[in-house]
């Protein structure tokens, strides 16, 4: 296992939240709260770009990955766009979640909520090569619904 240390800066007026944790030692994500000044209630098919209260500095070659939360989704509809959302390794604001309430009734996001989860991943140095032609695949250029049902 790599240790990865990533800078983080928790904004003023966001001293009652808490820093993003894990909530089992097995988890991939950390989960980030609302740092909502009052709570947001959402319509249903309503998104807003929530904040988090946090900025972070990754290391070169690191992304993090802004996912949802499934039992936000399987309970209540709520999910982020642009899923997994990318922060860069030179992103430097503050880190927000697009949420969008796909579910049949409105939703309240209160501050502290934990509304998403990061995941940190180390990313490969890809260098591309141009070619005449590729290699060939038993796959081949079959794309959406190719295999069938």
């Amino acid at each position: 296992m790599i240790d990865v240390r990533v800078m983080i800066v928790r904004l003023p007026g966001c001293e009652d939240l808490s820093m993003p944790s894990k909530a089992t030692a097995g988890s991939a994500g950390f989960d980030l709260q609302a740092a909502v000044a009052k709570s947001t209630v959402f319509q249903p098919l309503e998104r807003a770009l929530i904040p988090t209260g946090i900025q972070i500095a990754l290391p070169h070659g690191y992304e993090a990955q802004v996912r949802p939360r499934s039992g936000l989704a399987l309970r209540h509809g709520i999910t982020t766009l642009n899923s997994p959302g990318t922060i860069d390794a030179d992103y430097r604001g503050e880190i927000h979640v697009l949420l969008i309430n796909m579910g049949s009734d409105c939703f309240i996001v209160n501050r502290g909520d934990r509304i998403a989860q990061l995941v940190i991943a180390q990313l490969p140095h890809v260098e591309f090569c141009e070619v005449e032609t590729l290699p060939e695949s038993q796959r081949g250029a079959g794309g959406f619904g190719h295999t069938g049902k």
